[in-house]
Order: structure tokens, then C-alpha cells, then sequence
């Protein structure tokens, strides 16, 4: 594990489990922001850089932030590869250095010829992450591209308002699970979203929900998680361009199935270059925006996270 601190925030990374950042501590309030999994996730990452499904990956899963890329969602073979579910870059090691209060991630991949360079730094109150994708090979490729962003622990230890400057939500047509509370498919806005028993507010989530939901059309892109006593907040910022859908994953002690078993409490605000949260081969199946590599061209991009005491509700953030 590597921890950096400015005395504003404490951030703890796994370098050896997809340069994973496994907690972001704001350090005034002593309130940590990212989640936790009711169970006790492998540090050391798999031997053969792809999860075959979702339990397998979950094995790892720590609740903080990963990084998505060269798939996102479901295991499955794409153009003769196999891809493991959620990628191979959120499962693998990273090599890391640390200077100061940056943190420098590389990775040349295994199932894709891609170099991928990654800085995670702190400069007062907001964790920079940029990140450089370099196509080494001589065909162009398609990839799916995202960042896992999960919150919780102190964070939902009370009432929260999501709020976020997307002009169209959109849930998922196809997750349905027993708690999910919103008409799949239904589109409309987070405090009004066409539920199974009338308007679904989930700007104001509670338990027991299980819901998934896409975020998208924006001016200038964000969202963030404020408690409501105005305790703690997070505002999380990101390119449109490169990634113009975020998927909003609550997952509030609504999936009663292992290893979940009613006990998690996490909220995802996952910016992401694909609307399916399903991988790549499924994404290609439906039309979805895969994004196209060329050789040897540089692709960039960069995610912004404050963590801060907020004065009441989060309108705007930006990069």
C-alpha cells in the first residue's frame, strides 16, 4: 500500500490490485469518504489478469476506486481476446513511485498493447487524476474506458442528496433486482424518476435500494454526494468529451445474495466512455460509443475529486 497526505486529505493506494485507491480520508473532519465491503478483499492480484465474472472480482473489490479499461461490465471475448469483468487494468499491478504528495502508476497491458501512464496527486482539498493512453500496436483497437468511483463508510453514515449537472438519466432496461424501485428503462431526473410505486426520488437514496442508472448530456460534467447534517461531501469532476455518460450504481443493503448479503452501503458515480454497463462485446452488440485507439497517438483525460464540509447543496464543480 502507498499513502499520501498534504494535512487536508489522506489517500491510500494498491499498486499490486489495479492502482486501486482504496481510501480518501478528509483529515479536519477525521471522516473517511469511500466504500467498504462487508467482506475481506485479496491485496495481491490475480495471476492471470482477468476475472472470469463479477464474484471473482468482487474477491478483490475493496469498495474504493478502480480503474476501468480495456473493458467495463461483464467478462466476455472480443475480438479473440477474452476480457475479464471489469478489465484487466482494475485487477493487475501497476508499476508505482512516490514523490511528495504524487503518486506515478504505468502498466503496459497483457490483453491489449497499450501503455497507460497515471498520476494521483493531492493539492488541498481535491485529488487530481490524469491519465495518458498510449496504443503501442499497429491496429486500431476499441475500448471501453471508466472510472469505478465508489462511495460510503462515513460518507453514508447518514441521510445524502446526489446532485449532478446530467440533463438526461436514464435507468439501466435491463437490472431489475427486488429493491430496485425505478421502472427499467424509465428516463427523468434524479428527484423524479418514474418508480414501481409512484415518483422515485433517488436524490435522496435510501435503503434497501438496488438500482443502476446512466447520467448523461452535460455542459460541463459532475456530481456529487453531500450529507445532509453537511458533515462531509464529495464533488467529483471529469471530462465530457472523453467520458460522456457516468453510470450511478446504489447499491444501499439492497442485494441480499453472497457476498453482499444485505450489509453494503455504497453509492458509484462512474464516469465512463460506454453507456453499457456490460461489456464490451455487449456494448458493441447494441450500438454503444466504444472509444476507437489509433497507433501510436496519445489520449488523455483528466478526473478531479474534492472532499469537503460543505454549506448546504453541491450546484457545481469543475474541472
Amino acid at each position: 500500500m502507498i499513502t499520501i497526505d498534504n494535512g487536508t486529505l489522506r489517500l491510500t493506494l494498491n499498486p499490486n490490485v489495479g492502482g486501486t485507491i482504496t481510501s480518501i480520508i478528509h483529515l479536519p473532519s477525521g471522516l473517511s469518504v469511500l466504500g467498504e465491503v462487508p467482506w475481506d478483499a485479496q491485496t495481491r492480484p490475480l495471476a492471470t489478469f482477468a476475472a472470469r465474472d463479477e464474484p471473482e472480482w468482487l474477491t478483490r473489490y475493496t469498495g474504493g476506486w478502480p480503474l476501468l479499461f480495456p473493458n467495463a461490465g461483464d467478462a466476455c471475448n472480443f475480438n479473440g481476446v477474452f476480457h475479464g469483468f471489469h478489465g484487466e487494468a482494475s485487477i493487475s499491478p501497476w508499476l508505482a513511485s512516490t514523490a511528495g504528495c504524487t503518486i506515478s502508476l504505468s502498466r503496459r497491458f497483457f490483453t491489449v498493447p497499450v501503455l497507460m501512464r497515471r498520476t494521483v496527486s493531492l493539492s488541498n482539498d481535491e485529488v487530481l487524476i490524469n491519465e495518458d493512453v498510449e496504443l503501442e500496436g499497429t491496429t486500431p483497437i476499441e475500448v471501453m474506458w471508466g472510472h469505478h468511483a465508489t462511495f460510503g463508510s462515513d460518507l453514508l453514515a447518514g441521510p445524502v442528496e446526489i446532485t449532478s449537472s446530467a440533463r438526461h438519466v436514464t435507468a439501466d432496461d435491463t437490472f431489475d433486482p427486488a429493491t430496485n424501485s425505478i421502472h427499467p428503462g424509465a428516463t427523468g431526473a434524479l428527484y423524479a424518476m418514474p418508480g414501481k410505486n409512484g415518483v422515485a426520488d433517488i436524490s435522496h437514496p435510501a435503503a434497501p435500494l438496488a438500482a443502476l442508472l446512466y447520467l448523461e448530456s452535460f455542459d460541463v460534467a459532475w456530481a456529487a454526494i453531500r450529507r445532509l447534517d453537511n458533515a462531509v461531501a464529495v464533488a467529483l469532476a471529469w471530462d465530457s468529451e472523453r467520458f460522456p455518460c457516468a453510470w450511478a450504481w446504489l447499491e444501499l443493503a439492497g442485494t441480499s445474495d453472497a457476498p453482499w448479503h444485505g450489509r453494503a452501503k455504497l453509492i458509484g458515480l462512474e464516469p465512463n466512455t460506454t453507456r453499457s454497463a456490460y461489456g464490451l462485446a455487449q456494448a458493441k452488440a447494441t450500438g454503444g460509443n466504444l472509444l476507437r485507439l489509433e497507433p501510436n497517438t496519445h489520449e488523455t483525460t483528466q478526473v478531479k475529486l474534492r472532499v469537503f464540509r460543505p454549506a448546504g447543496p453541491v450546484r457545481s464543480y469543475f474541472l
